[in-house]
Parts: C-alpha cells; structure tokens; sequence
C-alpha cells in the first residue's frame, strides 16, 4: 500500500506502527497559507493554484465540499488521481473520474512532490495545493486548505457564505478537535491497528464519540449549532464511508452509521446539499479501500454495498 519519498527517492514501505500496534499519522510538512492580504506571498488569485485531490481519500474530500460551496471550481482547477493506491502511491492513470495533471504532466503524485522540494522526505498525500507561480506546493494540511478556502478565497469565490463565522468560531473549532482523533482518525486507528489492543483502544474511542455525537445531534440539526460549518464537513467525510468501507474493511463492525437515528439522518441531511453528495464518489471510494491495502484485504474482494439510501427521506427538518 504504497510508500514514502526519502530525501527524493521512493521506497515501498507500509506504515509503522509504534510499540503497542497503534497507526502513527504522519504530521503534514507544507503549512503556508493564501492570505487575501496586501504583500504576502500567497495571494487568492484565479487560475494561479491547482488542486490535487483523491475521491477516495476522505482528508481530500474536504477541500473538495468547500471549493463546491464557495463556487471555487473555475478560480481553482482541479486534477483526480486514480483510486488505487498500490506500490508507486497515488498515481494519474486512466479510471471514470480520474484526471490527468496538466501541470506537471507527471505520472506519480510523488513526481508534484519533488518538483516543490526535490529532498522530500515522508508520505505523499492529498490534498496538495500548487502554486503555479511559485512553481511549489503551499499546502497540504486539509484542515487549513479547508479554512482557506472558507475565509481567504471571497473576492474571487462565486458565494461568499463563511462556514466558520466569527460568532461560531470558537465552537467550530473545538468539534472539529473533538471529532478528529477518535472519528476521523478514529476508523484509521481501528483498520490500520497491529495489536488487540490497539484495535480495542481505537474502537472504544470510536463508539464512545459516536454515541456522544447522536446524543448530540437528538437536540440541534448540526454539529457545532443549526448552520452547516467547516465541523459538518469534516464529520461528514467520515461517516459518508463508514457503512460502505470503514464498518467491514476496518472493522469498525460494532454499529453502523445507519443504526444510530440521528447520525444516520444528519448524513442523509448533508448528503442530499449541494456541494456534499455531488462530491461524493463512491466508487472511486470502495475500490481504493478494499484494493489498495493488501495486508488487510489480500483477496482485494471488494465488498458488497450496503442497503443503505443516502436519498431517502431525512427527519432533520424538525430543525428547521
């Protein structure tokens, strides 16, 4: 399941855990940022940053929902890598919704890489920002692509609604703290796990904030108030997979998303927004999971869907 890039060269590596079997996320390395400030060196501007993103990839999909809602799609173009990620990482080959990279022409995603830091050491992730200018990657942090895109885009975005307002910020913010290690990271920590009691740390975690967020989510139609914020998406990427992925291929098998009343109509709530379900591809979601990680799934058999409906009916509306 891919590798990592040291000090510009690739190796085929898998992920190593620390000392009790726990998954160890990699920390993200290029942090610079898009300010819509007089003299900073990365300036909003149309045309001037590519987007590299994965469909499968549940970080990416993030940066993807708020470059729809802020009607960013022409301002920043976008390339697809292909769902598989096998023993050369994320690669630009041909598959239905897969795109080409038109900036580099590269074949890897490791290749956009080295172009911005040819001594780059570590896994190579989306998303990835590109600044065509400066010929360099900005950023590839999804939580600060994500506030970017929200706070520094307006005066070239088509829809200038900010989904972390000042009077919300301090609760969006702490959500999206709450949310990520045990759920985000959370459903990783169970499928990527070494040890029993690894997994069984993580799946405690998991279930436990689960709970929490359908008790939650019982009294207020969304997570940080009864407006969509940055905290939704970041949930909502998690749990639009977990039924069809993360409940079998990372064993995350103890309840479904659709077995918790409020969690499982707050996802029909968002799915059906524009911006959400038209950003979800789930089958570039299902073949990269149950395909690309071989030492859990060697057969690479891709699981059966669900009799889950992302359409039907939702109850949220007793919100409104």
């Amino acid at each position: 399941m891919g590798g990592r890039l040291i000090e510009g060269v690739w190796y085929q590596q898998g992920y190593e855990p620390d000392d009790k079997g726990r998954f160890v996320r990699q920390q993200s390395k290029f942090r610079n940022w898009v300010r819509d400030v007089e003299g900073e060196r990365f300036r909003p501007e149309g045309g001037r940053y590519h987007l590299y993103v994965s469909h499968a990839c549940p970080w990416a999909h993030r940066t993807l929902i708020m470059r729809r809602l802020k009607g960013l799609d022409t301002a920043i173009p976008v390339s697809v890598v292909h769902p598989l990620m096998l023993e050369e990482g994320w690669e630009f080959k041909d598959w239905p919704g897969s795109t080409p990279d038109p900036v580099h022409n590269a074949r890897y995603m490791r290749d956009v890489y080295t172009a911005a830091d040819p001594e780059f050491t570590g896994r190579v992730t989306v998303p990835v920002l590109w600044d065509r200018r400066e010929n360099t990657i900005v950023n590839n942090e999804s939580r600060e692509i994500l506030r970017m895109f929200d706070h520094e885009w307006n005066s070239v975005a088509q829809d200038t609604t900010d989904y972390a307002p000042e009077d919300l910020m301090d609760e969006v913010e702490r959500v999206i703290d709450a949310i990520y290690e045990p759920i985000n990271n959370g459903v990783y920590k169970c499928g990527f796990a070494q040890s029993q009691e690894a997994y069984d740390e993580a799946g405690d975690a998991l279930y436990a904030a689960l709970d929490h967020w359908d008790e939650v989510l019982g009294g207020q139609r969304f997570v940080a108030g009864n407006r969509v914020t940055e905290a939704d998406i970041c949930l909502f990427t998690t749990l639009v997979r977990f039924d069809a992925v993360y409940s079998v291929h990372f064993k995350c098998s103890e309840r479904r998303i659709a077995d918790y009343p409020n969690l499982w109509n707050y996802v029909k709530d968002l799915y059906q927004r524009p911006g959400f379900g038209d950003t979800t591809n789930m089958d570039h979601i299902r073949n990269h999971y149950y395909r690309s990680h071989e030492f859990i799934n060697p057969t690479r058999i891709v699981s059966r869907m669900p009799r889950i409906d992302f359409n039907e009916a939702h109850d949220r509306d007793r919100f409104a």
